[in-house]
C-alpha cells in the first residue's frame, strides 16, 4: 500500500484495482521506499516469533503516515526494517529513493526513538550533532547545523545541558533537532511520545510535521495513541504482524 491509497500492492504485479504495476513505476525517485511480502521471525521452530508478516507497501515522500496497532503488533519491527536497522527473514525492502540501505547514514534517513536515546556524557549540541560527526562531517559545519536545529525546536538556550538536566519532552524535541541537523529525506518515529504527557506529546508531533514539510521528507510515525495517529492524515493499521488497511486517520 502506500500513503495515500487503501491496501497497496499484491506479488503479481497489479495493484488491489487490478491496474498493472510496472517495474519503472515501482521504482520513481518519489518511492522512498518499497516493500514487497517482507516478514520478519525471531527464533526458530516452537519458539519462533513473527513480529512482521507479508508486508507490502510503499513510501513516498509526500506521506504522512501513522502507524497503529496495540503493543506487540508489529509496529516497532517494521519501522526498524524501514530505517535499515533490522533485516527481513523474507521478502524484499528497496530504497529507490534513497539510494540504498539507509542505516548508518545521516542525511537519509532519520530516527526517532521511544526511549531515551541521547548520550549521557556530551551535551546536548554535541548529541544533536553526534551523526554528522559519526558520518565524518567538518565538525564546526555540524556544530553549525545542530545549533541551528536546536534553534528551531525552542532548545537554543539548553545547548550546553547534559541528558540528566533535561525534562523528557526536552530530550524527545533533542532527539527531533538531531534528525533536522541531518536534513534526511526520510523522518520514522518510534513510538515518541510514548512516555511524554499530552502537551508535550502535541508538541513533538508539531515538530515532525514541520519539519517533514521543511525538509520536503516523508513522515512515518509508530503510535498506539488515537489522538497523536489524528494528526496525521492517513494511518496504516497492523495487528498480529499484517498490515491490514490504510484509511484517514480521522475515521
Amino acid at each position: 500500500m502506500t500513503g495515500s491509497q487503501t491496501p497497496g500492492h499484491d506479488t503479481s504485479g497489479h495493484d488491489v484495482a487490478g491496474r498493472h504495476v510496472t517495474e519503472h513505476q515501482a521504482t520513481t525517485d518519489q518511492d522512498l521506499a518499497r516493500l514487497t511480502g517482507v516478514a520478519r521471525t525471531y527464533g526458530r521452530g516452537s519458539a519462533a516469533v513473527v513480529a512482521v508478516h507479508e508486508v507490502t507497501c510503499v513510501i513516498r515522500r509526500s506521506d504522512r503516515i501513522a502507524v497503529t496497532g496495540a503493543s506487540g503488533s508489529g509496529k516497532s519491527t517494521l519501522l526498524h526494517l524501514l530505517s535499515g536497522l533490522d533485516e527481513p527473514t523474507a521478502g524484499q525492502i528497496l530504497w529507490p529513493g534513497l539510494g540504498g540501505r539507509p542505516f548508518g547514514r545521516p542525511g537519509v534517513a532519520g530516527m526517532v526513538f521511544q526511549g531515551p536515546s541521547l548520550l549521557a556524557p556530551l551535551d546536548v549540541l554535541d548529541n544533536t550533532a553526534l551523526p554528522l560527526t559519526l558520518a565524518g562531517a567538518d565538525e564546526d559545519e555540524a556544530l553549525r547545523r545542530a545549533a541551528d536545529a536546536l534553534s528551531t525546536v525552542g532548545l537554543a538556550d539548553l545547548a550546553a545541558r547534559l541528558p540528566e538536566e533535561l525534562s523528557g519532552g526536552q530530550a524527545q524535541r533533542v532527539a527531533v533537532a538531531r534528525v533536522l541537523a541531518a536534513r534526511p529525506r526520510l523522518i520514522i518515529a518510534d513510538e515518541p511520545t510514548a512516555q511524554l504527557g499530552s502537551a508535550h506529546a502535541a508538541q513533538v508531533v508539531d515538530l515532525l510535521l514541520t519539519a517533514a514539510d521543511d525538509l520536503n521528507a516523508g513522515l512515518i510515525i509508530a503510535t498506539h495513541d488515537p489522538h497523536m495517529a489524528a494528526r496525521l492524515p492517513t494511518c496504516w493499521r497492523m495487528a498480529d504482524g499484517a498490515l491490514l488497511e490504510a484509511a484517514p486517520c480521522s475515521s
